[in-house]
């Protein structure tokens, strides 16, 4: 199995170092996110120096604060920096997050994930200079960057994933449940058929989001604060957990809205928990990956540790996944 692991924010470690520590454990991939705080990009390429073959991602960069040329430049010195090691993950992010952190107007956010895939990855790849005249962006004779960088994107609704199907090489589900990830994917391989591209040829790599613990309540109450964050924090994610849990995620939503944060968790069922993560003891929650992998579209699990999590759970979890990536050298 190719595991990736998105680097947790842990107060005792540096995600530098957890990095590093992945590496040797065996993962084939590490992915930085990024909103606000600290750079993605400056993290990675701190880590790209100190490690030597794993690969790095962002997961994910938004598609509003930084332009398509910004976008392809940055993509593309990483990648030189880190020896074809680098995968392009974008996203809309949320509106909280662009209009209060970057001070930009949450709009057409579909168009505007399409327009600067298919001009980053024209920078990126195109042997002529590049020239594009968009709804939302127009760009007018950039010399091509000559790189081989994979773009994934972050996507939940029908028309966002037909973007991924149009244009992208990886698709990053977030929150929409395990059991309806295959009927969700084909919304992404039919449009990926319309433009003459093989379906099998883009990698699907939710985050599925972990925690283990030899109290399994521990563990799963980790899975349900995180769970309670995302249904609070945005429409988007509240939808995708409302394709099978849609009166329990609108009362989830309420209580963390309302403030009441501990009840919002509360309100999360072990089902929603089973459906949207992993959480067990080391062995339980190993072969619930394994199952979701192999009875799934799931193609690249991207391992999400909860910030609910404390960081002895954090630090286990990454350690307890480790023997099921193909590439581990420890196990």
């Amino acid at each position: 199995m190719h595991l990736g692991l998105v680097v947790p924010r842990i107060a005792s470690h540096d995600p530098t170092d957890l990095a590093v520590d992945a590496e040797e454990l065996g993962y084939d991939s590490v992915w930085m996110g990024e909103l606000w705080g600290t750079s993605s990009v400056v993290k990675l390429t701190e880590i790209a120096t100190r490690t030597e073959s794993i690969e790095l991602g962002t997961a994910i960069v938004n598609v509003f604060s930084r332009s398509p040329g910004v976008l392809a430049m940055t993509a593309a010195t990483l990648d030189r920096v880190a020896d074809g090691r680098v995968s392009l993950g974008l996203g809309t992010s949320t509106p909280t997050a662009i209009e209060n952190v970057h001070g930009m107007g949450f709009e057409r956010p579909i168009r505007r994930s399409h327009e600067t895939i298919a001009v980053v990855s024209r920078i990126l790849g195109d042997d002529d200079p590049v020239s594009y005249e968009g709804e939302l962006i127009s760009v007018t004779d950039v010399p091509p960057l000559d790189e081989t960088v994979p773009i994934y994107q972050a996507a939940l609704g029908p028309a966002n994933r037909r973007v991924v199907g149009r244009l992208c090489d990886g698709w990053i589900p977030h929150n929409i449940p395990f059991t309806t990830l295959d009927d969700a994917f084909e919304v992404v391989a039919d449009a990926a058929r319309e433009r003459n591209r093989d379906p099998a040829e883009i990698t699907v790599a939710p985050y599925v989001p972990v925690a283990v613990s030899e109290d399994p309540e521990e563990a799963y109450d980790a899975v349900r604060g995180h769970v309670a964050y995302y249904a609070g924090s945005a429409a988007g994610y509240r939808n995708a957990i409302a394709t099978v849990f849609s009166d329990r995620v609108e009362a989830v939503a309420e209580a963390w809205q309302a403030g009441d944060r501990d009840g919002a968790t509360g309100l999360v069922t072990d089902e929603m928990v089973d459906e949207l993560g992993v959480a067990g003891t080391p062995g339980c929650a190993r072969e619930k990956l394994r199952a979701l992998v192999s009875e799934s579209v799931v193609d690249r699990p991207l391992l999400t540790i909860p910030e609910q999590a404390a960081d002895e759970i954090a630090v286990s979890t990454i350690e307890a996944f480790a023997p099921l990536s193909s590439n581990s050298s420890r196990h």
